[in-house]
């Protein structure tokens, strides 16, 4: 195992040398420079692989611009010391590099947090001892227990770093693209290669599909699986955990009645919704509520499920496996957490609830209106949204507006 000397030495090249970092833009780093100077701990939590590790050295760089003093300045990784104490850490700082913690300004950066056995208790000891700014991160939900929210109670913000938007995508690949109209052709290329990547900042640009594929099952979902969460949990068939994962891969999107589910995979129904609640923690999926105005009905109703990754769906060549991806990939984007259902079994795949409840529409091929009319008669909205794959055109139907917007302008404005 190596020693933390070695690995602080390692990770702090700052230390030493002019710190270069090649960094995109992402609109997560803006909504966190807002909350740095605050003296709270600002917590990253994400999927694996999504940027959170590049956010972390990117805040250093702003840190060390800002004149801040490089040598101040700790990253420390708990990927390989889960049975090392946090005071270790910074005691070997100190006598490494002949400082005082309690003397002068620090910023404490701690990547994989999560590992550290009671970290929550390790953490609020140093920020309420010394004057340090304190930026930890996690590849799952670092707040699944209710002692961490306790614990760290008014101490922490927390933000969620998601895969890359179509915007970023095309920042990563140094594309222009105002005004739209001028790269449509180019533009809708790039989506497709967008879906590919899933959003992924080290696979922009990767086409081969064998490469996608062992990125995603061994650098995330084995990972994931088979590493992460058996620490976390008491998981009794990891085997039946991956397999629930790859039914909800093969099929996004789906109803799923748990008593059903649990009966075809020969799990309890309680350790099936426990294994759900795990892939969820772990940023694996997500769940989408059936929309209503009452909160009760919505609890009471079937959640749709969808995978935050595809594998071997995301290849096949197929219409419907084609259209499964693109609303996978629409849903995951707009972030909501609902859809809608009625018993008539009129549906919209998305709503989105701010001001107003918008309706959208996913349709990677033949548009049809039914759903969207039958929301927007029932909640009393008058305009509506179908991404469409190529199609684009405004339709006016009684006193309803539908817009049928292709998925990538759709993503380059605001509804």
């Amino acid at each position: 195992m190596p020693q933390i000397r070695d690995v602080l030495l390692e990770s702090n090249p700052w230390w030493k040398e002019e710190f270069k970092l090649e960094y995109h833009e992402r609109e997560i780093h803006r909504q966190i420079s807002k909350y740095l100077p605050m003296p709270q701990i600002i917590a990253l939590t994400g999927l694996r692989r999504v940027g959170k590790t590049t956010l972390m050295h990117k805040m250093v760089l702003d840190f060390i611009k800002s004149g801040f003093d490089a040598r101040n300045i700790i990253y420390f990784s708990f990927d390989e010391f889960r049975e090392t104490e946090l005071r270790e850490v910074m005691r070997g700082y100190e006598a490494l590099m002949e400082k005082d913690l309690k003397q002068g300004r620090y910023l404490l950066l701690l990547d994989e947090i999560q590992k550290l056995t009671n970290w929550e208790d390790q953490v609020k000891r140093i920020y309420d001892t010394y004057r340090i700014k304190i930026i930890i991160s996690g590849s799952e939900s670092m707040f699944i227990k209710k002692k961490s929210k306790e614990t760290l109670s008014g101490r922490i913000f927390e933000f969620k770093v998601e895969t890359l938007s179509f915007k970023e995508f095309l920042s990563f690949k140094g594309v222009e693209y105002k005004p739209a109209g001028l790269y449509e052709k180019e533009l809708a290329r790039l989506f497709e290669e967008y879906m590919l990547c899933q959003g992924f900042p080290e696979l922009v640009g990767i086409k081969d599909k064998s490469i996608i594929k062992k990125y995603i099952k061994e650098g995330i979902v084995e990972k994931v699986i088979y590493r992460d969460l058996p620490q976390l949990f008491k998981i009794k068939d990891i085997a039946v955990l991956e397999s629930l994962l790859g039914i909800i891969m093969e099929e996004p999107g789906q109803l799923i009645e748990i008593s059903d589910l649990a009966k075809e995979l020969k799990l309890s129904r309680q350790t099936l919704s426990n294994y759900l609640v795990y892939l969820e923690e772990a940023f694996l999926i997500r769940k989408i509520y059936n929309y209503s105005k009452s909160k009760r009905k919505t609890e009471r109703k079937l959640k749709k499920y969808y995978p935050a990754i595809l594998s071997d769906l995301i290849f096949k060549e197929d219409d419907i496996s084609r259209s499964k991806v693109f609303e996978w990939l629409i849903v995951s984007r707009l972030n909501t957490g609902f859809f809608w259902r009625d018993p008539y079994k009129n549906e919209v795949d998305v709503v989105i609830v701010d001001k107003k409840s918008t309706p959208v529409e996913i349709k990677y091929g033949k548009i049809d209106t039914t759903g969207l009319i039958a929301f927007m008669k029932k909640f009393k909205v008058t305009e509506g949204y179908i991404i469409s794959h190529e199609r684009e055109e405004q339709l006016k139907i009684d006193d309803f507006t539908i817009n049928i917007v292709p998925a990538f302008k759709f993503f380059l404005r605001v509804i």
